[in-house]
């Protein structure tokens, strides 16, 4: 799977970036080379040992955009949290509607993920 690599992790994806596998032993031996695709190409390398994903290599502006991206999902499922049964309508409808658009999320969340798999 070749696409040219992205510049922002925030910014839309039309592309997506080439991911790149390696196991463990070999990454450390081409280490710099790993890290350099990742801050510089936007290309995350993904490290396998015994035929299992152990972890991901991806730049650090990437990594930042994933911790408040988490942040925020957060906070939406506090929001989302089941409102107590005498809460007001608009607070009861506003909990659902978020509920909703997480689900929704995560599904498209889900599928991108996978297809970046293939």
């Amino acid at each position: 799977m070749t696409i040219t690599a992205i510049s922002s992790y925030a910014e839309p994806m039309t592309e997506r970036p080439t991911v790149h596998r390696n196991q463990i032993a070999e990454a450390r031996n081409v280490l710099g080379e790993v890290i350099a695709r990742a801050r510089f190409a936007g290309e995350p390398t993904i490290l396998v040992n015994r035929g299992k994903e152990a972890a991901v290599i991806v730049g650090y502006d990437f990594y930042e955009q994933a911790l408040r991206d988490r942040a925020l999902i957060e906070a939406l499922e506090q929001r989302a949290e089941e409102p107590a049964a005498d809460a007001k309508p608009n607070v009861q409808l506003n909990a659902r509607v978020v509920r909703e658009a997480l689900e929704g999320a995560a599904r498209t969340a889900r599928d991108i993920v996978r297809s970046y798999m293939d």
